[in-house]
């Protein structure tokens, strides 16, 4: 009981509550409390992922016009590729395949 006593003084102290609404305050009702800062974070989290992506692509990029730029044959696969760009003494076909629902009924 004595034991009990003690410890209910201690709680008790103005010290001790002070400390207490403050943690509350911090962490629970604060304009910082720990649901905006898990938010936060994930927004973070978001941001970073997609700043690597973005690094990713351009290193990509960086590659793709560095093979581009040393080798005439991949620059011109890729204008004829790309743009469908052709020589003067050929023609381009372009062949479209339906797909099986695409096609139109005929009686």
């Amino acid at each position: 009981m004595d034991l009990f006593k003690k410890t209910l003084g201690f709680l008790w102290n103005r010290y001790v509550i002070a400390f207490l609404v403050f943690v509350f305050f911090v962490l629970i009702l604060g304009p910082n409390n720990l649901r905006t800062q898990y938010r936060l974070s994930k927004v973070e989290e978001d941001i970073r992922n997609e700043r690597q992506f973005y690094l990713d692509e351009i290193e990509k990029n960086r590659k793709i016009s560095e093979e581009l730029m040393t080798n005439l044959d991949n620059l011109e696969r890729f204008a004829r590729e790309k743009y469908w760009m052709k020589r003067d003494n050929e023609d381009v076909y372009l062949i479209i395949r339906r797909e099986e629902g695409d096609s139109k009924k005929t009686k």
